[in-house]
Parts: C-alpha cells; structure tokens; sequence
C-alpha cells in the first residue's frame, strides 16, 4: 500500500536511503531501488511538483513522525497559561498556598497570570496590587522572567510570568514608594474598611 500510493505518479523526485538527493526518476525505477534495498518507498510531500518519495524503513518512518508530533505537542504544552487569582486582603498562609501554586505550574513549563481582583473602594490603593506581585516576583527569584508587567485593568490588576532559569528578574516599580510586607498590605485593606478574603482562589 505505501509503495502503490508513489505508483500514482510517473515520475518522483527521489531521496535515498541515505538522504541523499537522487534527484528526478521514474516512479517504477524509484520502486525498484526501494525493493533492492529491502526497504519502502515512501510519499513524503505529495502536493510537490513532481512529488517526493524516499526510501525508507517505514516502519522506522512512522514512528520518528509520532516522536515528532509528541514533542510538538509538549512545546505547545509550554505555552499554556495557569491562573493565580488573589485579592488585596489575601495574607499569610493563603498565599503560601498560591505561591506553591505558582511554582508547580513553572516547574511543569507553564506561564502564570497572576491576578489581583479589586473590590469597591479597594481600587484606591491599586499600590497594595503592585506589593503583592512585587512578593510573588522576590520568592520565586530567577526562576522566571516577566512577559507582562503588573497593570491595572478596570478592578483587576494582572502580570504573566513564563519560566527562565537564566533570566534576571525586574523588580515593579512603585512610584518610589517602598513595598510593605504582605500582612500589611491586607491591613491597609482593613483599615478602609473592606472585608479580607482568606481563601486561595486558582484558576
């Protein structure tokens, strides 16, 4: 079946068994060298102009293209994005828990969009967003690289990081105003007012 699929055209350009370029050749003739070579002829780009066949185990063929298909899909794997989603008041052991979160899914090759979600007048103090994510970017040090910096979009403030053992990290900005540590941060959040969340949310 795999050799009758090249017998559809009269001519093909052949690869060898060796990869070498033969050039043009009569398909039956292209046949034949497969068959004395106790191997397959194979129609590797049939839209070409004349088509392509190689020579080849294809038993082999089949299973380097199924090799090459797994790895492409562990690439595009890579690019997934895992979500952290966190409010101002989260603290403590909550975010210990999205911060292990966060590694987990680093460690697996995946980005991470951090997201902080603001609520009534906790979008006054969108500074208490930019200390939380500044935390996030000194614990997890040189194992990522910012894709996207931390920036406010209506209530919600995000920043996608991507794994990079090589890479520096850029610490945010904060309009020269030092970062507080994080169980003051949810303090500030109290103080106006607002009720603290303590559940860890991940998306």
């Amino acid at each position: 079946m795999i050799n009758q699929r090249c017998l559809r055209h009269p001519d093909v350009r052949l690869i060898g068994a060796e990869g070498e370029q033969v050039g043009i050749v009569a398909t039956r003739k292209a046949l034949q060298m497969a068959q004395d070579a106790g191997l397959d002829l194979v129609l590797v780009a049939p839209n070409a102009q004349p088509p392509v066949c190689r020579i080849i185990d294809y038993g082999k063929y089949k299973y380097e293209t199924v090799k090459r298909e797994k790895e492409n899909k562990h690439k595009r794997k890579a690019q997934d994005v895992k979500g952290i989603k966190f409010r101002p008041g989260t603290a403590g052991h909550d975010l210990q828990v999205l911060l292990k979160n966060a590694r987990k899914f680093l460690d697996e090759g995946d980005k991470v969009r951090f997201l902080v979600q603001f609520r009534a007048r906790e979008i006054t103090h969108p500074e208490i967003g930019i200390e939380k994510m500044n935390w996030f970017l000194e614990q997890l040090g040189d194992t990522v690289q910012i894709d996207k910096p931390a920036g406010l979009e209506g209530k919600q403030m995000t920043m996608v990081v991507s794994p990079n053992k090589k890479a520096p990290v850029k610490k945010e900005k904060t309009d020269g105003k030092q970062a507080k540590d994080v169980q003051d941060s949810s303090e500030t959040v109290q103080d106006h007012g607002d009720r603290q969340d303590t559940a860890p949310q991940s998306v």
